[in-house]
């Protein structure tokens, strides 16, 4: 099994992390929307096969960008399905509009936490653990408002267009070292 840590670290693997779901967030909705089909195929395969050495099942990307802004259109399928796991590809950077369009798709069923989580992240089968955000920690993007609540935040220096399978890796190492307490405070 893969692990990682370093001689003062306790060596952590893709069992003991409980990691099913990664989203990370990055990029101008101009660069989005600037990346050829190829280059998108080549980020999703890169980045998910480093995802899934940690039991990661699915994965999903999504622009920085600023509120109200709209969707953008992307040349590439919304979600990319791997042998590694599953990629979600979302052109939606203004999270007030995403729990929007989720309660939209609910339609006349039951809204709850589990019904807006699932047409949020729909096919993922769940909520990010962990959300990797490509930028300074001063600044929350705009397109996280439901994450906020449980998932681990874990910012980075890369820029989106460098965001690489080593940054995926430092990230769930990262997460590794952590104490969840989702939302809850030390006695």
């Amino acid at each position: 099994m893969d692990s990682f840590g370093n001689g003062h670290d306790a060596q952590v693997t893709a069992d003991s992390l409980g990691l099913r779901h990664v989203l990370i967030v990055g990029g101008s909705s101009a660069l989005w929307a600037g990346r050829s089909r190829e280059r998108w195929l080549e980020s999703a395969r890169e980045l998910s096969a480093a995802a899934s050495a940690y039991g990661v099942k699915w994965l999903t990307l999504r622009p920085y960008g600023a509120l109200g802004e709209a969707a953008i259109q992307i040349d590439v399928d919304h979600v990319v399905q791997l042998e590694s796991c599953g990629v979600v590809i979302d052109p939606t950077s203004d999270g007030r509009q995403r729990l929007v369009d989720a309660f939209r798709s609910i339609g006349e069923g039951p809204i709850n936490e589990a019904s807006v989580a699932g047409s949020l992240y729909e096919p993922a089968d769940g909520e990010p653990d962990l959300v990797v955000i490509c930028g300074k920690s001063d600044r929350l993007p705009p397109s996280l408002v439901w994450e906020l609540a449980y998932a681990e935040l874990v910012f980075t220096d890369t820029d989106w267009g460098s965001f690489a399978a080593q940054d995926v890796v430092a990230a769930v190492a990262q997460f590794g070292r952590r104490r969840r307490r989702f939302g809850g405070l030390d006695a």
